[in-house]
């Protein structure tokens, strides 16, 4: 079992890294994210106005199943880069969206459309579920 420092340890990597690559895939000048996007309170509303369809996968470091989705999301992003945002939202940093959007589950999958929430998805799905059900929002 890890202690609560090796915890901590891992979430400021984790949290850096995420913070390095919001650096460089948020730029909303950029047309495309070929990597989901970091979002946090202050930036989600813009987030969502700003892209016609956006899946964010609300989830937090400790969460086992959000680890085990991340990849997923990562390759959905990649595969469907200038089509679809996907963005990450870490609830445990970010309790204002969290308690708007009933977050009571990670992980939860966002699916906004025109800035409107338009579906959501609990639990951590495979690919060939999530896929789908997140395509069929592209027309």
């Amino acid at each position: 079992m890890m202690t609560d420092e090796e915890l901590e340890r891992i979430k400021q990597k984790k949290l850096r890294e995420l913070l390095r690559a919001s650096d460089t895939s948020s730029n909303p000048s950029q047309s495309f994210h070929n990597t989901p996007i970091i979002v946090t309170d202050a930036t989600f509303q813009q987030t969502i106005q700003q892209h016609a369809l956006v899946v964010v996968d609300c989830w937090a470091i400790w969460c086992a199943p959000c680890r085990m989705i991340a990849p997923v999301i990562e390759s959905l992003a990649q595969d469907y880069a200038g089509k679809i945002v996907f963005a990450k939202l870490d609830v445990d940093q970010n309790p204002q969206v969290s308690h708007q959007y009933q977050i009571q589950s990670i992980p939860t999958l966002l699916i906004f459309k025109h800035g409107r929430l338009i579906d959501r998805l609990v639990g951590a799905l495979p690919r060939q579920l999530l896929e789908p059900r997140i395509m069929r929002y592209l027309t």
